[in-house]
């Protein structure tokens, strides 16, 4: 085999093992709002008063899901990966120890019971505009 083959042939199969070390191994179906490298997908999901909603961390990189305390619906219960009870708590535990930090493959989960719009980031790719909204109805 000569130079070339060898190194198109070992590149391929390093790319193929690798591949599998990179995916989330999250199925579709485990999810209802993915997480790509800067964006929440989709980044808009209207659901039902009562419905219960999972975000998969199905990306290669480490995401929170954080709401903004000062906008939720009046009496809507704020949500956020590690159990936080406000924003600049969220903001806080990931600056100092990475604190709600969803790792590739893992899932969030919060049950909405309060009518209106949910707004909520991720910490660390906010600034990249990853953003999203929850729409509650009746």
């Amino acid at each position: 085999m000569d130079r070339r083959a060898f190194i198109a042939t070992a590149g391929a199969t390093l790319s193929a093992s690798l591949g599998g070390c990179l995916a989330s191994g999250l199925r579709e179906d485990e999810y209802d709002i993915g997480m790509s490298a800067n964006a929440f997908q989709p980044d808009t999901l209207e659901v039902a008063v009562g419905d219960t909603v999972v975000w998969g961390n199905n990306g290669s990189r480490g995401h929170t899901v954080t709401a903004y305390d000062a906008s939720l619906p009046e009496g809507a219960a704020f949500f956020a990966s590690g159990g936080f009870e406000e924003t600049a708590a969220a903001r806080e535990g990931w600056e100092d120890d990475g604190d709600g930090t969803l790792s590739p493959g893992t899932t969030f989960e919060h049950t909405f019971e309060t009518v209106g719009t949910h707004d909520y980031f991720c910490i660390p790719h906010e600034s990249a505009g990853m953003v999203g909204v929850i729409e509650v109805v009746e």
